[in-house]
């Protein structure tokens, strides 16, 4: 049994690379102006996604019923459009803020490279560069992780009622197979932002390219997601 619960660990962190998971909190992380913050707002998808598994594990374990296939190609469905709204959020917020980066220095004289928006502002000036960092907690990556929960509790659920013996044991793997997708997005949102903090020191236009990529990018896997559940699932034709 204890191997059983170290895989639902490892197949949780396995879990949290998926494609539409990456997708998702790319997106959210070209938000984040450093790696803390980003490892903070995984963490918190992670939660949102474990939250909503362990809801709809307790239900289905306890009361020994399924998921109705309908529902759960639904949700996956929901999952794919609230992908493309994020991507199109990404390439918004891109055209929109004109970032660019500069170094900066606090009062207490840290220095960092820090994201600055010129939104609304006609040529660059020499602007006041005050800035507050984004303190307490990513409600929307919390959502968005909960959402994916939704979308892929079925699957765990199955999976989970296949490989353990009793419904507390079902929770526990549950709560496992949760807390290392919280462990792998952490470490996968600081990796994401990893090239983006780096781009700070290089070329502004590099950074745009690379919000570019993951908007587009996302975009296209959510507009996949869709065709896949919809048409090749039948959920609509």
């Amino acid at each position: 049994m204890l191997s059983v619960l170290i895989l639902g660990f490892l197949l949780g962190m396995r879990h949290a690379i998926e494609a539409d998971h990456v997708a998702a909190v790319a997106s959210m992380t070209t938000r984040t102006k450093s790696l803390r913050e980003a490892m903070r707002l995984g963490a918190t998808w992670g939660l949102g996604h474990t939250l909503t598994l362990f809801l709809f594990g307790s239900i289905v374990i306890f009361s020994d019923s399924v998921i109705p296939d309908t529902m759960a190609l639904s949700l996956e469905f929901v999952v794919g459009i609230m992908l493309v709204i994020l991507g199109i959020d990404v390439i918004r917020r891109m055209r929109k803020e004109r970032v660019h980066f500069h170094l900066h220095k606090h009062d207490d004289g840290v220095k960092h490279f820090h994201a600055h928006s010129h939104q609304g502002e006609g040529q660059h000036q020499k602007s006041t560069h005050e800035h507050t960092h984004q303190k307490g907690f990513h409600l929307r990556s919390l959502f968005v992780g909960m959402m994916h929960g939704m979308a892929g509790s079925a699957a765990l659920i199955v999976l989970t009622l296949q490989t353990v013996s009793s419904p507390i044991m079902g929770l526990v793997y549950i709560a496992l197979f949760g807390f290392g997708s919280v462990f792998g997005m952490a470490v996968l949102a600081s990796i994401i932002m990893i090239p983006l903090h780096h781009s700070a020191k290089n070329l502004t236009r590099f950074y745009h390219g690379f919000q570019t990529t993951i908007g587009v990018g996302t975009i296209a896997l959510g507009v996949f997601v869709m065709y896949g559940i919809g048409v090749g699932e039948g959920l609509i034709l």
